[in-house]
């Protein structure tokens, strides 16, 4: 299995799971307002720090990648594939606040 199948299926269960959250929660539309801001800021930290710190583990020779298992999209040395973890995290944590964190008073 490619790097790139690999991402696209973790991409695809952690957007299955917000897709859950979100439908079994009631005021969707006021949460995703409140909380498209916030999410977009800590998506392009997690995103530019996955860049740089990608890279820097590339070029030191910390990480090596078989060209075969790639699909040869780089963002400097960093493989387009590596990016789907924290773009997965940032779907998969909001979803399982929602799921399983605690309910203020306002939801009882």
């Amino acid at each position: 299995m490619s790097y790139l199948w690999l991402s696209l299926l973790f991409l695809t269960i952690a957007a299955g799971v917000l897709a859950t959250a979100l439908l079994s929660r009631r005021g969707t539309r006021q949460l995703l307002a409140r909380w498209f801001a916030p999410i977009i800021a800590a998506g392009l930290v997690v995103l530019t720090l996955t860049a740089l710190f990608d890279n820097v583990m590339i070029q030191a020779g910390l990480m090596t990648y078989a060209a075969s298992t790639l699909s040869g999209l780089h963002i400097g040395l960093a493989p387009l594939e590596d990016f789907a973890y924290p773009l997965a995290g940032l779907m998969l944590l909001p979803a399982l606040w929602l799921l399983f964190g605690s309910r203020g008073s306002r939801d009882r």
